[in-house]
């Protein structure tokens, strides 16, 4: 690639940049942490976005290790595994029996078993060059799972007509971190570092968007509950023993998909009971 190495400094500045917006980013779901710790309960706290943010920041440390002269990218996946690794250590000393044992198993999946297969199956069975294209390809392909993630959010955002899950500003941190990066893989000619972080950039310009077109609409939802609770005040009022001619049933099937969407995972990764969460991070790739 023509471009490549041509630009030392401003390769330098973006990756530089690219570390301070991860590393705040990583920081983010620092207040979730505090309430678990004060409540000494993860009460439906999931962690599986943090096993999956410690086996992305194990995989691009791989990478970098093996390609060279991407630095910038080895301390910022560094300081993710530290504080990823601190997440996973505060969710299993809290979590109840269940969930910690689900985790346990989550752990050993992703890091000891995944990472593990990875690094020895590309150590023996392949060599130089060919070594780095495959674990390339293995951060990439995995780096564009982890951004198609969000998509289920979006989805929620656009049938409920309402951003009250959505991180406007996580959202905009991730999108500006994924132009960094994507600035700095290519500026050194590494589409496996700039190719995942263009969806990153696309569905973060996507959220934005519909942040802005529905932060003042009326959510769905409360059209539902004002009218599921008229029904019921509607029913209690009625004299007994006198039957109401114009009384709608109400479809029980659609209310059940109303209650499961009132758990959808908020911008924090906290759901509407007190302190569950489904955090996830963005990986800087």
């Amino acid at each position: 690639m023509v471009i490549a190495g041509q630009f030392p400094h401003l390769t330098f500045a973006f990756g530089l940049m690219g570390n301070v917006v991860s590393f705040m980013v990583f920081l983010s779901p620092l207040p979730t942490f505090y309430k678990v710790y004060k409540k000494k309960s993860t009460e439906g706290f999931q962690s599986i976005p943090y096993v999956i943010g410690l086996f992305s920041a194990m995989l691009w440390i791989y990478y970098a290790l093996l390609k060279g002269n991407v630095m910038l990218l080895i301390t910022i996946n560094s300081v993710g595994i530290v504080i990823q690794s601190f997440y996973l250590c505060v969710y299993v000393f809290y979590a109840p029996k269940k969930a910690r044992m689900e985790s346990l198993k989550l752990i050993v999946l992703f890091i000891v078993v995944g990472f593990g297969l990875i690094v020895l199956l590309t150590q023996f069975l392949t060599k130089g060059a060919e070594r780095v294209v495959i674990v390339g390809w293995v951060c990439l392909v995995f780096s564009l799972c982890v951004f198609v993630a969000p998509l289920g959010v979006l989805r929620q955002v656009i049938k409920t007509k309402s951003v009250e899950y959505m991180p406007i500003l996580l959202s905009l941190a991730l999108t500006l971190s994924a132009v960094m990066w994507f600035f700095y893989g290519l500026l050194l000619g590494d589409f496996n570092i700039a190719i995942p972080n263009t969806l990153g950039f696309t569905f973060g310009i996507i959220q934005i968007i519909l942040y802005l077109l529905y932060k003042n609409k009326k959510p769905v939802i409360n059209d539902k509950i004002a009218e599921f609770k008229e029904g019921k005040m509607s029913e209690v009022d009625e004299p007994r023993g006198t039957e109401v001619k114009d009384q709608h049933p109400i479809d029980m099937v659609k209310l059940n998909a109303y209650i499961r969407s009132e758990n959808v995972p908020n911008q924090h990764g906290l759901v509407r009971s007190p302190i569950a969460a489904n955090h996830t991070i963005g990986v800087p790739a």
